[in-house]
């Protein structure tokens, strides 16, 4: 009997502390930022750029998975301002997305507050500007996302981290940038390259014998880069969010808008070492450094740099098939749904998008499936919540690409949720693409060279395909990616070849079905902007 007594207490001190447990709220983190012009240096000769609360880059957010975020930014500009969180997946809540889809832009002298949650969220990424050239001088910085204390990492242990903001870099300021472009000319080669927005003097200080998780991204508006560290291996353990497998490289392409992982232990000499970020796929190619020392040392890094392999496009293509998920780690949380078997789902839709660098009325633009994205001044997400008429059509883009002439364009795909779907991104032209989507990541089964024809499906990878939310395109190539749609909103997908992406090189997805619930999607934040046909609502 006192055995039966003592397991019904047992039993119910245990019910009322996951009663708890389900009801404890995640730990937010606050914020206040004020965006700023201000007068830096980067390549040696001083211009504008854009400060938050005076840091070029900006303040980095560390966090851990299911932190709710809170960020208050006063933009002290002469132009409207948004911030984009690059990577993370707003779950159920495409209004914090901040591009001007979803938000209206926070008016010069003004501010808005962002509140969201990195849901089931671990690794790497980036926040930067949305609106306009912006992102081109400035406001970008690094987003980390830590487990959380009771999940392992499939890794070895590591000393400390470094976060390495990668990118390509313009003297010209952003009003010239935009200028040039709207002028109807591309943008020249950049000027030069920056390791955290310092060109030859970022400095990263170890212990010999310990091993180091580097945290690197390409926040550059143009160029794809080549990474490596003299002397030493990268052992790739995470790419935007996914556990990879733990495979060695001596260098690592990173393009832009793309984030990886790599731990990095120090085995040699006490001394310094060069770091070094080059161009690919440029004439002439631009180089930058900076240094890992070792503690304790007082010897230079010696020359010559470490080279950057010389391989062609399709060489690049089989190394980035190597990049693969390791479907047996776990990301943010354990799955108590067991491996998600990506190859095994059905298709329910397939878009076949095109880019095209065209003319339109005699200027410059860039197009996806014959259509040239321009922003409504009625944000798409506001239009859809109050069903205002006149802002966008659903589907008024084609799945396929198309012969008809070239045109501007509010271009939407409707789309259901939970809908499976495989995307493949045609790159018609001479350069190299970059493609991001919000809201999701998918799994990169397949590359190939020329056009893309359903014959090459049989190429596609089905069993341990990278999940990601950027991926690469080669020169006159193809890329395909498959995509569970399970997160309810709209969703912006769009070139990171911001001038692409400016001219429009960029398209929307709505996510939708009929179901007004908060299981699936959050009501328009009490402090949302309005702003075009909204803004009396």
């Amino acid at each position: 009997m006192k055995q039966v007594i003592f397991l019904q207490v047992l039993l119910g001190i245990l019910c009322c502390f996951s009663i708890f447990c389900a009801n404890a709220e995640d730990p937010y983190r606050y914020y206040t930022w004020v965006v700023t012009y201000g007068t830096r240096a980067p390549l040696g000769v001083y211009q504008r750029v854009i400060l938050i609360n005076n840091q070029f880059p900006g303040p980095p957010i560390e966090a851990v998975t299911n932190d709710n975020i809170i960020v208050n930014v006063i933009n002290q500009l002469d132009e409207p301002f948004l911030i984009t969180w690059h990577g993370i997946k707003q779950r159920k809540a495409s209004w914090q997305d901040g591009v001007l889809g979803t938000n209206c832009p926070i008016p010069p002298h003004s501010n808005w507050t962002y509140k969201f949650q990195l849901k089931d969220q671990i690794g790497t990424y980036m926040y930067y500007p949305s609106t306009s050239m912006h992102r081109a001088i400035g406001g970008f910085g690094a987003v980390n996302v830590n487990q959380r204390s009771v999940i392992s990492i499939p890794y070895p242990a590591f000393a400390g981290d470094f976060t390495l903001l990668i990118g390509d870099w313009y003297k010209a300021g952003d009003k010239a940038l935009r200028k040039r472009l709207n002028s109807g000319l591309v943008l020249p080669l950049p000027d030069g390259l920056l390791i955290n927005g310092l060109h030859k003097s970022s400095v990263f200080t170890g212990q010999k014998g310990k091993t180091y998780r580097f945290r690197i991204t390409n926040v550059g508006i143009s160029t794809s880069l080549n990474f490596r560290i003299q002397g030493h291996s990268l052992i790739l353990v995470e790419v935007e969010g996914s556990h990879s497998l733990q495979e060695v490289y001596e260098s690592i392409d990173i393009h832009p808008g793309q984030s990886i992982t790599a731990l990095v232990t120090l085995r040699g000499a006490i001394k310094d070492y060069y770091i070094v970020a080059s161009t690919r796929f440029t004439k002439p190619i631009l180089t930058t450094t900076g240094i890992l020392r070792y503690q304790g040392s007082h010897t230079p890094p010696s020359l010559p740099l470490p080279i950057a392999p010389t391989y062609h496009v399709h060489w690049s293509m089989k190394q980035a098939r190597t990049i693969r998920l390791n479907l047996t780690a776990n990301a943010a949380r354990p799955n108590p749904q067991g491996t998600f078997h990506y190859g095994q789902i059905n298709i329910v839709r397939r878009l076949v998008l095109a880019n095209a660098k065209v003319k339109i009325n005699g200027k410059l633009r860039y197009t996806v499936n014959g259509i040239s994205y321009v922003d409504p001044t009625t944000p798409l997400k506001l239009a859809d919540w109050f069903n205002i008429p006149g802002v966008f059509s659903l589907n008024n883009i084609k799945d396929l690409p198309t012969s008809r002439p070239p045109a501007l364009g509010v271009s939407v795909f409707g789309l259901t949720l939970h809908d499976f779907v495989e995307i493949v991104f045609q790159n018609t032209e001479p350069t190299i693409q970059s493609w991001h989507l919000d809201g999701s990541s998918f799994y990169v089964v397949g590359y190939g060279g020329g056009k893309w024809t359903t014959a090459l499906k049989k190429r596609y990878n089905l069993v341990d395909a990278i999940s990601r939310h950027t991926v690469q395109v080669y020169p006159n190539s193809w890329t395909a990616v498959l995509v569970s749609l399970d997160n309810k909103g709209m969703w912006n997908l769009r070139s990171q070849i911001w001038s692409d992406r400016f001219l429009g090189k960029q398209t929307y997805l709505r996510v939708w079905n009929d179901e007004k619930s908060l299981y699936t999607e959050t009501d328009i934040p009490p402090n949302a902007l309005r702003c075009g046909k909204a803004i009396h609502l």
